[in-house]
């Protein structure tokens, strides 16, 4: 390990446990508080979303759409035209694949000021099953001309990540869970769209990750440190648009890329990094995806650990350079 680095891995703990979509939901409801434009609209999930702050704190704001997610997407387009600021929020299957012609033709076509928030991700959706568990939404929204993808690591960033979409002029997918995950991140982190966050420095190779899996390598980090391999780890937070500038730097020093995610192998940020890099720095790399499979019933944890997504994977594919 390089004498020039300190690792911060000591510094992160699991010692808080709160869910990814519970920031979204504190967040709005601030949201209602301190700016007007704001208005909040769910496909008949409002307690999936936690929504059921701002819905009884700004009724007047609170849209109701039933299980009819093309309306609401359409109504979303059409209330930016009077100047509000709709956050259209479902489960993340829902909010995508469903709903994909609605968001190109009526969204992202016309450039519309529409927030798709998103709960309720990936695999750790856990026992509702391969239905509602997406594994392509990043893939199918990070495609669409001038849509802006986000995927937050745990509550606090989701919560800055939500004021963040509220503040940006655009079209942006909010993407986030249902289950409790380890909050490590400060309250006081800046969030700022389009750049990545350095959690640790490190010499030997670059883990990029983005949501669930910021933990997961925080956590592989940490026993592979006690084995001699130095990590540097970038929380990559946004997805679209890319932070090149702090990836290129970061590989140029390891010359070695892990990319972990909770998605599918292709179309992920896995295939983003990988075409940047064969466009500017060619490097040997490893996936810790979901590898061209439907997700099933269990527990997050069970999931996790049986599609190659847990910390002992991504030990196992830094080991395997």
């Amino acid at each position: 390990m390089s004498a020039t680095i300190t690792s911060k891995l000591h510094t992160f703990s699991d010692k808080e446990q709160k869910d990814t979509r519970s920031g979204f939901g504190l967040a709005m409801d601030y949201l209602g508080e301190t700016n007007p434009k704001v208005m909040a609209m769910c496909a008949d999930l409002t307690g999936s979303l936690k929504l059921n702050d701002f819905a009884e704190n700004h009724p007047e704001r609170f849209v109701q759409c039933g299980i009819a997610e093309a309306n609401m997407i359409g109504m979303a387009a059409g209330l930016t035209i009077g100047g509000q600021i709709p956050f259209a929020t479902t489960f993340a299957n829902f909010a995508t694949g469903r709903v994909y012609d609605q968001i190109r033709q009526s969204v992202a076509y016309s450039g519309k000021n529409v927030k798709i928030a998103a709960s309720h991700a990936g695999i750790t959706l856990g026992e509702d099953g391969a239905t509602h568990q997406i594994l392509e939404d990043i893939g199918l929204m990070q495609m669409l001309p001038g849509m802006v993808v986000i995927n937050p690591c745990d509550h606090n960033q989701t919560y800055a990540a939500t004021l963040a979409t509220a503040a940006y002029e655009g079209p942006v997918y909010l993407r986030f869970g249902r289950p409790k995950v380890p909050n490590f991140t400060s309250k006081d982190d800046t969030f700022e769209i389009g750049k990545g966050i350095l959690m640790n420095e490190g010499t030997d190779v670059s883990i990029i990750a983005t949501g669930h899996l910021v933990w997961q390598s925080i956590l592989a980090a940490k026993e592979l440190e006690k084995k001699g391999i130095s990590c540097e780890i970038i929380n990559i937070h946004t997805i679209k648009p890319l932070d090149n500038e702090l990836i290129l730097q970061s590989v140029a020093k390891t010359g070695k890329v892990l990319v972990a995610e909770e998605h599918q192998r292709l179309g992920g940020l896995g295939s983003a990094v990988a075409q940047l890099l064969a466009e500017q720095a060619p490097t040997p790399m490893r996936f810790v995806a979901v590898n061209d499979s439907f997700g099933e019933s269990g527990t997050p944890a069970q999931l996790m650990l049986k599609y190659g997504l847990d910390s002992s994977d991504v030990v196992k594919a830094v080991e395997s350079f």
